[in-house]
This record gives structure tokens, C-alpha cells and sequence, in this order.
């Protein structure tokens, strides 16, 4: 071999060497369902919704197709806004491919198999080529059912001044479907020895307060449809039932000033600022503040307080459309030395009692004696009439 060519052999090594470790291209994966739609029977205006995950590289494409009932042949594509605009199509690419479909206020024409087509070959919108090989595929059905008539007792108002007994009446007056058993709800929740095997249902409050409004259900489940219900709003005025009276903090620290309240409907929150003996709404000018509502509850947040700024009257408002109720919350803000007052405050006793004790001791003490002098003798103070009285004594014995 010539000196030229050896070093061509090394360099076409070193080529092959090396390109044998830089990334290559990422291989084709075939679509595959992660996650396929699940059938389900529902009642007439209800909702469902049916999830669609696939994988593959690259992303799938998805698609929702749909086929009435004994009529799984003749497929058709379901798009975003169909039916009257009670079908929406929400879907998003990533490294997976996700799509829900939901149709809502369902009638009996909306059952059928609802199938979830799939796809990531390059030809798979070809009209030339076969769906059933560039397109796979998951299925589910929906069964729609003819939902049962409840007729229920109309909605109640609490007074706020109330002895009268309020009752709830539910009455299914007709369904296809055996009763398996009833029940009472108040916001989602199952109301304490309600349940029974019972068609016409009664719930009775016997004083009623604003605690006890809310949203009440009679629940109906059957042995081979779904359940159902009625609803029945017991409303009522807000009452606040907790809150902060006042709250102490120190300048530069967070204040977090609270209320919560009972009735329904849940009221809007506000919260307002005594300024010059009027309650005005505040003005976040700072960008200090947060307002967090959530149904029944509010929170005021206030940060890096402000001694000049912050103190004073808050009060929060609950109204909907029965009355209104508000609570006020008194700020106060302590400046940065607040803390150093009770040590200041012990310091300055211990130096009073120092100077006390200092004062008393120097007039106990008797004068000092400069150095050198003497101190003149002082006459004995002596009882004169004892002396007298042992001078006649000597004198009766001499005679």
C-alpha cells in the first residue's frame, strides 16, 4: 500500500467508526389505542363523554365517526359544533394523540356505536385506499333510555324568621324500568335514613334555618337503567357564621382576613374599606391584595403591610338573590419596633429600681470622715434627775 492511500483507508475508518455512534432516524411506530371510548346507558337529557388516547410515531391523527342503531355499516363523521351545536370535539397532539368527544341534552336518536378512528400512514386519507387497513379502530355503544317523570314540590324560601315546617315531596308517576330503591341528597350528599324501596318520597324540615337550604334530589335507581333524579332548591338569605374580628400583624407581614356563610344560592362576595366613615370597595392600586371566593367562603390576603396604608375597618358582603349579611374585621398594624417594646419597657424598670436602691443607700450610709482630722468629742447626754436623787443618797448616810 502507498504512503497516499493509508491515509485515505484511516480517514474512511474513522468515517464508519463514527457514524456508527451519531443518532440515526427515529423508527415508524404503528398507531395504537391507549385508552379506547367505554359503552354506557344513559337517560334522555343527560350528557357523556367518550376519551381517545393513541400512540405512534408520528402522532396519530383521530377522528370520531358515528353509526345508528342496526346500522353499524353506514358510518359517519362527527365534527365540533354537530347535532345543533350538542357536539364537541376537543382534541390535542403531543407525544400522544388525546381526543373526548361529549354530546349533551341527549335524546333517544343519539344512541348508536361511536367509534374512534386512528391513524398515522401517510396514505390514509387516500380515497384510493381501504379505511379498514390505514385506519384503526375502537367502538363503544350508547344506549339512550327514556328518562322517568318525576313530578317534585316547588322550590322553597326560608324566612328569616321562620316555625314553620317545610316538606319536600318527589312522585315518580312514570317509568318502564323496576325500582330498585330511593333516597334523599342535599348537595350531593346522602341525607341520614332516607332510603327506601318507595316512589312517592317526602322529606320533612321541621325548623327551618339558613343552614338548611341548599340544593335536595330524590334519587331513584332502577335494576337495569340508570338512576334517576329531580331537584328541589330550598333558598335561603346569606348568614355569615365565621369571621376573623380583628387581626394583629406586623409591618411588612401578610393579613389574611376571612368570612364564611350558610344559604343558597352561594352569594357573590365583596369586600369593602371604611374610609372617612364610609364602606367603599377597595382599590387594589398596589397590587398587594388577593380576593379568593369560593362559593360559601371568601379570603382577603393583604402583603408586605403598610403601617400608613393598611390599618383599619374591613368588612365582607355576601348577597344573592334572597338578602345579604356582613361582618367586619378590624386590621391593625404594629411597626417594625413593636417587638422591642416589652424588653424597653423591662429595661427602663430594672434601671428605675437601680437608681432607687442607689439613693437609698447613700442616705443609710453615715458621712465620711476626710482623712487627717479628728472629730470633736461630743458631751455625754447623762439623766440629771437620777444624779441629783444619788447625791442626796450620799448625803442622808453621812449624817
Amino acid at each position: 500500500m502507498s504512503g497516499s492511500s493509508l491515509p485515505n483507508a484511516l480517514a474512511l475508518l474513522l468515517l464508519l467508526v463514527s457514524g456508527s455512534f451519531l443518532p440515526g432516524p427515529v423508527a415508524a411506530q404503528n398507531a395504537g389505542f391507549v385508552k379506547s371510548p367505554m359503552s354506557e346507558t344513559k337517560l334522555t337529557g343527560d350528557a357523556f363523554e367518550l376519551y381517545c388516547d393513541v400512540v405512534g410515531s408520528p402522532t396519530p391523527e383521530i377522528q370520531w365517526w358515528y353509526a345508528e342503531v342496526n346500522r353499524a355499516e353506514s358510518f359517519r363523521q362527527l365534527w365540533d359544533g354537530a347535532r345543533k351545536r350538542r357536539v364537541t370535539v376537543n382534541t390535542a397532539y403531543g407525544s400522544n394523540g388525546v381526543s373526548v368527544l361529549r354530546i349533551t341534552r341527549l335524546t333517544l336518536e343519539d344512541s348508536g356505536t361511536y367509534e374512534c378512528r386512528a391513524s398515522n400512514d401517510p396514505k390514509r386519507n387516500d380515497l384510493r385506499q381501504n379505511p379498514s387497513i390505514t385506519w384503526i379502530r375502537a367502538q363503544a355503544t350508547i344506549s339512550v333510555l327514556q328518562k322517568p317523570r318525576i313530578v317534585t314540590s316547588e322550590d322553597v324560601t326560608i324566612p328569616e324568621v321562620s316555625a314553620i315546617p317545610i316538606t319536600l315531596q318527589c312522585n315518580l308517576t312514570s317509568s318502564s324500568h323496576i325500582l330498585s330503591h330511593s333516597y334523599w341528597t342535599k348537595n350531593g350528599v346522602e341525607l341520614t335514613a332516607t332510603r327506601k324501596n318507595a316512589s312517592n318520597m317526602e322529606y320533612r324540615i321541621n325548623k327551618p334555618r339558613a343552614e338548611d337550604s341548599g340544593e335536595y334530589h330524590c334519587v331513584y335507581h332502577f335494576q337495569s337503567a340508570p338512576k334517576a333524579n329531580a331537584t328541589i332548591e330550598v333558598k335561603a338569605k346569606p348568614a355569615i357564621t365565621g369571621h376573623k374580628r380583628s387581626e394583629n400583624k406586623n409591618e411588612g407581614q401578610e393579613a389574611m382576613m376571612y368570612c364564611k356563610s350558610v344559604g343558597y344560592p352561594h352569594p357573590e362576595w365583596a369586600w369593602r374599606k371604611k374610609e372617612n366613615g364610609l364602606f367603599v370597595d377597595i382599590f387594589n392600586a398596589s397590587g398587594r391584595i388577593f380576593i379568593t371566593n369560593k362559593d360559601n367562603y371568601t379570603e382577603l390576603s393583604i402583603t408586605s403591610l403598610h403601617i400608613n396604608e393598611d390599618p383599619g375597618e374591613y368588612q365582607c358582603n355576601a348577597t344573592n338573590s334572597i338578602g345579604s349579611d356582613v361582618a367586619v374585621t378590624i386590621l391593625r398594624v404594629r411597626s417594625h419596633l413593636a417587638p422591642l417594646w416589652p424588653f424597653l419597657g423591662i429595661l427602663a424598670e430594672i434601671i428605675i429600681l437601680v437608681v432607687i436602691i442607689v439613693v437609698y443607700e447613700k442616705k443609710k450610709r453615715p458621712d465620711e470622715v476626710p482623712d487627717g482630722k479628728s472629730v470633736p468629742a461630743r458631751p455625754l447626754k447623762t439623766n440629771s434627775t437620777n444624779n441629783h436623787k444619788d447625791k442626796n443618797l450620799r448625803q442622808r448616810n453621812t449624817n
